[in-house]
């Protein structure tokens, strides 16, 4: 997630400060130590806490701490590199999978069919004259699209940084490891479920399925054909499978049992397939009553915008949360928005700290604020402040 982020996708001019940036690179020290819950000090229980067994939805803790395409404040993300460590860092759910597909019909894991941002690609001269403008949801793009390349050819590439100027740190691992298929994040799924004695659970994201669907290269049904061959097409499968297109989730509920959850924007925005379709309705109009209703009929959750749980004023500060939680709640809805990041951009007005754009602020602080709604989890780049910020939240609540 999340095509539709831009204000927390890109590394804008935003307040952070030299002191929180030698605090992030101390913490980046302890991240890159730790393995199995050492880092940070973390216990077996913290990491763990509420159950992992095959329970379903019902099993996962609350609030769920949910590692945005792996550890991706620490490694380039969608890499078994940054799953791996939001495992280690006690993620409850790994992001594994923004799913988009090849020219041969394989689904890969990258944030965006367009892949200058996330992969060496530019460096492969071999590969100068895959290079295009078109059309993705609308808008003018240029790139290299995975729908271009075999998954041959994509294994040749290797991942780096997407946002450098925040995390400049992240570089040292630019080059390291080649892109994941679904296929392959299905089999570590297993294998690390096996390893660490708990269920690893999975919360991958079709991505652009109107933009693949034109090109034959339809998301749903590849996606539901790997599930049912890794017996995960049940209700009680740990995986949750994500879109911000309502009818693509409609489309994959007709297909397998899995967990489903709509994605949500900000408020103003249309869903791809609504502006395809001819459907006038805003997300303002999917987050009311009737339209949780409607979503309530065929998934089991919303991934909105922080923004939606609790909108920011002209100067960036947070008001008032608003009553979707409670109207999500009401019709039996988890929510699981996104995505809360360390770094001083990235975070509300109130809790920056400082000018540097790789600075840390006080995100624990943004944490309790977002807790205190009734969230059911959150996703984020830096799953050990999660987990750290879950323990601190229970212990004043319970306290």
């Amino acid at each position: 997630m999340a095509n539709q982020e831009s204000n927390h996708d890109h590394g804008q001019d935003g307040p952070a400060g030299r002191s929180a940036a030698t605090g992030r690179r101390a913490l980046l020290g302890a991240a890159a130590l730790g393995a199995g819950g050492a880092v940070l000090g973390l216990s077996g229980t913290a990491r763990a806490t509420g159950g992992h067994g095959g329970g379903g939805l019902r099993s996962l803790p609350v609030p769920t701490i949910i590692g945005h395409r792996g550890a991706s404040g620490y490694r380039p993300e969608h890499t078994f590199g940054a799953y791996d460590l939001a495992l280690d860092m006690g993620a409850d759910i790994v992001e594994a999978g923004d799913l988009v597909v090849t020219r041969d019909g394989h689904l890969v894991c990258r944030h965006e069919p367009e892949i200058g941002g996330t992969t060496d690609v530019a460096d492969h001269p071999e590969f100068a004259d895959r290079k295009k403008t078109t059309t993705l949801d609308g808008a003018s793009v240029t790139g290299w699209f995975t729908e271009d390349f075999t998954l041959a050819e994509l294994k040749t590439l290797r991942a780096v940084e997407r946002i450098p100027a925040n995390r400049p740190h992240n570089t040292l691992y630019d080059g390291r490891w080649e892109i994941p298929t679904f296929e392959e994040v299905l089999r570590w799924q297993d294998e690390q479920t096996r390893r660490r004695g708990r269920q690893v659970w999975i919360y991958p994201e079709m991505k652009h399925p109107t933009y693949f669907r034109k090109q034959g290269l339809a998301l749903e049904e590849r996606v539901a054909k790997l599930l049912r061959k890794y017996r995960k097409d049940r209700f009680d499968a740990p995986v949750i499978v994500q879109s911000f297109e309502p009818t693509s989730v409609q489309r994959l509920n007709k297909l397998v049992d899995t967990p489903l959850v709509v994605l949500l924007s900000g408020p103003s925005s249309r869903p791809y397939d609504f502006v395809e379709n001819g459907d006038p309705r805003t997300v303002a109009d999917l987050v009311k009553p009737a339209g949780l209703r409607e979503i309530a009929s065929y998934a089991q959750g919303i991934g909105p915008t922080l923004d939606l749980v609790i909108p920011k004023d002209a100067s960036g500060r947070l008001t008032r949360p608003t009553t979707l939680v409670a109207d999500a709640h009401r019709v039996g809805l988890r929510l699981h928005p996104w995505t809360m990041r360390n770094e001083n951009p990235f975070l509300p007005a109130d809790f920056r700290q400082g000018t540097d754009a790789d600075a840390y602020g006080d995100v624990f602080a943004a944490y309790r604020t977002y807790f205190a709604t009734g969230i059911d989890g959150v996703f984020t780049d830096q799953p050990d402040t999660g987990v750290l910020a879950r323990e601190d939240f229970r212990a004043r609540r319970d306290g």
